[in-house]
């Protein structure tokens, strides 16, 4: 394997899209500034300086907490590596660059090239293994996700979240329509379709509210909260799946149907968004 100059001789090293100034500290994704802490761009350092070789979890601990730190060094170092990963649009069960040796470290898999042009790529031999690794993996069984820009996916589930609150309010608004609308569909059950509209809109405004605010200030435990709140999500967004048919006078039986087709997918859509944009 071909290796990189040493760190006092080199300025930049290019991976993909990307480049760690060494001068700096900074990380760049095509020419463009990529946010990223002083923790993660150490560890970032560690990896590029041994392209496909194991950096030790102790190796990191010795490097960045010494012995003299206080501090829960698994939480951090697994803290900084999910804001890496974050930085470089990587993930854990689908590594582009950073591959995690459970209860080992981790090892950087892509080509890496210094500032003079020099590329160092993982062993043959890591390659190999890793390719039969992949083919003999079923991908049923694997359920990979495409892989989208975390920009995208936050935008898309915030909108899903703002559609079903524009649901809720304007029903609420409208309370009284609801419950004629209510009693013509189904023989007499008015005043329970009215009570069922009231007690899921109110359930459903504060979950609304609580997944945009996280969406949309990125907060990274989402993924886990939001496969707690599934359960409870589907069965609710199930039944305001059957929203459109409150406007069916407007809009027709046909459309109205097909329109909730289309709206008994959406949870199921907030969950695959969800995964691929905080795996």
């Amino acid at each position: 394997m071909a290796s990189l100059p040493s760190g006092n001789q080199r300025h930049s090293i290019r991976f993909g899209a990307f480049e760690a100034d060494l001068r700096s500290g900074e990380l760049r994704r095509n020419g463009g500034r990529v946010k990223l802490q002083e923790q993660p761009f150490q560890i970032l350092v560690m990896l590029l300086e041994r392209p496909g070789e194991v950096v030790t979890r102790e190796e990191l601990r010795l490097r960045l907490w010494p012995g003299d730190t206080f501090v829960d060094f698994d939480h951090g170092l697994n803290t900084a590596i999910n804001k890496l990963r974050a930085a470089l649009d990587d993930r854990a069960d689908n590594p582009r660059f950073i591959e995690t040796l459970a209860r080992r470290g981790y090892r950087f898999i892509a080509p890496v090239a210094s500032e003079a042009g020099e590329t160092a790529a993982p062993p043959a031999d890591h390659a190999v293994e890793a390719s039969a690794q992949i083919s003999s993996v079923d991908p049923a069984q694997v359920g990979e996700l495409p892989q989208v820009h975390r920009g995208i996916g936050r935008f898309l589930f915030g909108l899903i979240q703002v559609m079903y609150l524009i649901f809720y309010i304007v029903s609420l608004a409208r309370l009284g329509r609801v419950g004629e609308i209510g009693s013509r569909a189904s023989a007499g059950f008015g005043r329970a379709v009215f009570v069922v509209v009231l007690l899921t809109a109110v359930l459903g405004i504060p979950v609304r509210l609580y997944l945009l605010s996280a969406v949309s200030f990125d907060y990274r435990g989402l993924g886990a909260k939001f496969r707690r709140l599934f359960p409870f999500v589907l069965p609710l967004d199930c039944f305001w799946a059957l929203a459109p048919f409150l406007l069916v006078e407007q809009i027709g039986f046909g459309l109205a149907f097909a329109a909730t087709a289309a709206l008994l997918y959406v949870p199921f859509s907030q969950r695959s968004l969800v995964r691929m944009t905080y795996a």
